[in-house]
């Protein structure tokens, strides 16, 4: 059984303040079943983001690059992507040390 998409999100956002972490939900996506990606602002003009993606060759799942570079060009990406996916969640990190705790146990996998 899988965890909903805002349970985990909930927990995460738990996750990161207990590290004394800021982040914020910029777009709620489905309860359910939403796509989770993570951005990484590391408060200097620069960002990442982070998607979950199956790897077909271990068999697991994990935290892939979806884009990085200028933050603003980031943001861009992540604007195309909910133009096409309503359901898709966008979580903020901010943080200038560039910790995200997505590698994690019990985030990582």
């Amino acid at each position: 059984m899988r965890l909903t998409a805002e349970f985990w999100v909930q927990a995460y956002l738990a996750r990161l303040r207990l590290a004394d972490i800021p982040a914020f939900v910029v777009a709620h996506g489905d309860d359910t079943a939403g796509a989770v990606l993570v951005k990484l602002n590391t408060l200097d003009g620069l960002a990442v983001v982070y998607q979950r993606s199956f790897d077909l060759m271990l068999g697991v799942r994990k935290w892939v690059v979806l884009a990085e570079g200028e933050e603003t060009d980031v943001d861009a990406t992540l604007a195309r992507q909910r133009s096409f996916d309503t359901d898709v969640w966008v979580i903020e990190v901010e943080d200038r040390q560039g910790r995200h705790l997505l590698d994690e146990p019990g985030l990582s996998d």
